[in-house]
């Protein structure tokens, strides 16, 4: 088994830059300027720090909110067990980072 690690600080990063221009911005927007590298772990760790907690993963200031009125799909690239490309898909409630 291969094992990576996702870089949350680069992620938390990234949301920090997008809201320099603006005061709010969905997870599927920030997906959309910086697609998924590592799959699911990845999405899994955005997720983390929408919902952290002062425990070493926070967003200095920054909050997240959940819209469960809205449901956002999420799509990636993978490679299946054969190495082909498959895309996977991910139905989760909007997810806004705000400042």
């Amino acid at each position: 088994f291969s094992q990576f690690i996702v870089d949350k600080a680069a992620l938390a990063q990234h949301v920090r830059r997008s809201l320099q221009q603006r005061t709010q911005v969905t997870l599927a927007e920030l997906l959309a300027s910086r697609p998924l590298q590592q799959g699911l772990a990845e999405l899994v760790a955005y997720l983390e720090l929408a919902h952290a907690d002062g425990s070493g993963d926070t967003l200095d200031g920054l909050h997240a909110l959940v819209d469960e009125a809205v449901d956002e799909p999420i799509r990636w690239q993978a490679t299946n067990a054969m190495g082909e490309a498959v895309l996977r898909e991910a139905r989760l409630p909007r997810v806004i980072f705000a400042r």
